[in-house]
């Protein structure tokens, strides 16, 4: 696995990463523990060093799952994490909070849950607009100078807030989901990104599985499945949009590939300071997924996909309106 720098932050890390989150949170129920422990630690015996986790996803077990997973070979690994939200009783989203006294005590029990003595690499998971980004990265500074963070990052932030935060404390990477069919960072974010010198995470590169073609309008989602809620992801949704699909399914059955590992092989080659973090929960997607980073695209191949998707139209926004209104603030 080849490695990559995120912007001029110094932070290199394997070019595709392992998005933890679906091992515990967000698409039906939580996978087996000791499975999880096992796909993660292969992860790391294929040579991935970068994951992401957050403290609400669970909450808080996938921290628990990586921490654990990763403790045997913590020296070899990047560990990212995040906090800006506020939970109530129950372990429920509850809004946000990036107050600062907040954000101190969202990284001491980070750092307990993933068993490190230091968060690699520490996002904000959502800009929250009633605390001044300043005092954010202040706060992330102050936890670096105290030698439990690394570096800062942002996800979902829009441009104004990235140059602000910048300004403060260097902003290593910013996550945001990007993907064939989420093509919105290319208009303001990337091109702030390459001047600032920032890496780019997206997650959510597969299309939060739809791109991998293993999904269409008769798939049938657990009830506690997140997509449920997504009007991207609706019956219609799917099958308007299978189009995208059928392109990289044509894009790679000359090159013997699948269409996610066309989808990912594309994202690899727009930029070489992003690096996609692809989640799964099975050995077989791992390895499929990893194997994209071998694929190379020519400048012809980029251009038909580029021409033909540009004659897609698709359907269905990618979240509910509540929360998209706090993504790009």
């Amino acid at each position: 696995m080849q490695e990559r720098m995120l912007g001029k932050s110094g932070l290199g890390v394997s070019a595709l990463g392992l998005g933890c989150m679906g091992m515990s949170f967000g698409y039906g129920p939580p996978a087996d523990r000791k499975e999880m422990i096992s796909l993660i630690r292969a992860a790391v015996d294929r040579g991935v060093t970068f994951f992401d986790t957050a403290e609400v996803y669970g909450p808080f077990t996938n921290e628990e799952l990586v921490g654990e997973a990763l403790a045997p070979v913590r020296d070899r690994v990047v560990i990212a994490t995040k906090f800006g939200f506020k939970l109530d009783a129950e372990g429920k989203q509850a809004g946000l909070d990036s107050r600062p006294v907040h954000i101190k005590q969202v990284a001491e029990a980070s750092l307990k849950r993933l068993k490190i003595e230091a968060i690699d690499l520490f996002y904000q998971h959502r800009v929250d607009l009633e605390v001044p980004i300043e005092d954010v990265a202040g706060t992330v500074k102050e936890l670096i100078q105290a030698g439990k963070v690394r570096h800062f990052g942002l996800s979902e932030a829009g441009v104004k807030t990235i140059r602000r935060a910048h300004g403060v404390q260097p902003v290593a990477a910013v996550q945001s989901e990007y993907s064939l069919w989420t093509r919105g960072p290319e208009v303001e974010v990337l091109p702030t990104l390459q001047e600032l010198g920032i890496g780019f995470v997206p997650y959510s590169p597969l299309g939060r599985g739809f791109l991998t073609g293993k999904i269409d309008a008769s798939t049938q989602f657990a009830g506690t499945d997140f997509r449920n809620q997504l009007p991207r992801f609706t019956p219609e949704a799917r099958r308007a949009n299978q189009a995208l699909v059928e392109l990289l399914s044509a894009i790679g059955t000359p090159k013997n590939a699948t269409p996610a590992q066309i989808a990912l092989a594309w994202l690899l080659a727009q930029k070489p300071w992003i690096v996609p973090i692809p989640g799964t929960t099975k050995l077989s997607r791992l390895d499929e997924n990893l194997s994209a980073a071998r694929i190379v695209l020519g400048a012809d191949e980029l251009q038909k996909l580029e021409d033909a998707a540009a004659r897609i139209g698709l359907e269905g926004a990618r979240y509910p309106e509540k929360l998209e209104q706090m993504t790009g603030r």
